[in-house]
């Protein structure tokens, strides 16, 4: 396989998994009005759990990773265990910081949450291995097909944006649902739907544990790719990376957000790596964050609403018959 089909497979498979963080961050976001700041833990958690349960038992004392579990799950009951994670963590995290909370204070939390998480991680050796994170993930398709990972991005493409195409399609109808109305009801003015009997903490929590469980999904998906995952991976900048591109392609429209992330970490992010060399080293890499930057504020500046708007809700009109007024009976 020629290195360049190698890069465009794993960018397509990267496009997979921005895909879903996008998908379930607009859910979150651009459906309820749910500000989550700490996405990108729920997406670690998939990612830890996936490993943990892959990886076996520790070589020893003298190893150098040290895991949570000693199960060796065959794929793809990683994936299960995945979603499974990021869906809990949500529960847990939603229960304590969604409930009777201004929407400010709550983005403020989940900020913090992120925070206190990452550097737990990074401290907490005998957790996931510190800052040093778990190494050595075994290649799914290779148990499977015996593929080896060179040979194989192309396949795992497949079924990653096979996943992906599920998710969409599931994320679309629920959106389009009663209850998705529902969620931009409470979205627009909280204290009327809120007067109309809708329970908004329960709807808060409902959308975060199904944001949660996809973002685990992704996770899972991801280290399952790369073989790897550490603190280093998940900083609050792959939050406002998520972010940006739903901005960019249009914050609650699901179109928008996938043309958004083709944009955002995809284009936006790997078109710095084609530049030569300049100035001081890593200055080139640096471009990339100012892409994005600049692509946020610009939206900001000439398309507030994104690239493709969400489309306003419109109510079916009623029938005809319906508007008639109800003939009199005679001797009534």
């Amino acid at each position: 396989m020629s290195a360049w089909s190698f890069y465009i497979g794993t960018l397509l498979i990267y496009f997979a998994v921005d895909a879903l963080s996008a998908i379930s961050l607009n859910l979150q976001f651009g459906y309820a009005g749910v500000v989550n700041f700490g996405y990108i833990v729920f997406q670690a958690a998939g990612a830890y759990a996936a490993a943990v349960v892959v990886l076996g038992k520790s070589a020893g004392p003298g190893s150098f990773q040290q895991y949570v579990f000693g199960a060796h799950l065959p794929f793809p009951l990683d994936l299960v265990v995945a979603t499974l994670a990021g869906a809990l963590l949500s529960l847990a995290v939603g229960l304590f910081s969604l409930r009777r909370m201004r929407r400010d204070y709550q983005a403020a939390m989940l900020l913090i949450v992120s925070l206190i998480a990452l550097q737990v991680v990074s401290a907490d050796v005998p957790l996931f291995n510190g800052a040093n994170g778990l190494t050595g993930v075994g290649w799914p398709l290779g148990q499977i097909f015996g593929l080896s990972a060179p040979a194989s991005p192309w396949v795992y493409a497949a079924w990653a944006v096979g996943i992906a195409i599920v998710v969409y399609v599931g994320v679309v109808w629920l959106s389009r649902s009663p209850w998705g109305r529902s969620l931009r009801a409470m979205r627009d003015h909280e204290d009327a739907a809120s007067a109309m009997g809708l329970n908004i903490t329960a709807l808060r929590l409902q959308v975060f544990v199904i944001g949660g469980a996809i973002a685990g999904l992704s996770g899972g998906l991801l280290v399952e790719y790369i073989g790897a995952w550490s603190p280093g991976a998940w900083g609050y900048a792959e939050t406002f990376v998520v972010f940006t591109a739903i901005f960019v392609g249009g914050v609650g429209n699901y179109k928008g957000v996938l043309l958004g992330t083709l944009l955002v970490p995809i284009i936006f992010l790997e078109l710095p790596r084609f530049l030569p060399s300049i100035g001081y080293p890593g200055l080139t890499d640096s471009l990339q964050w100012v892409a994005i930057g600049l692509a946020w504020m610009l939206c900001l500046l000439f398309r507030p609403r994104g690239i493709i708007p969400e489309r306003r809700a419109r109510a079916k009109r009623l029938a005809a018959t319906m508007l008639e007024p109800s003939p009199i009976k005679e001797g009534a």
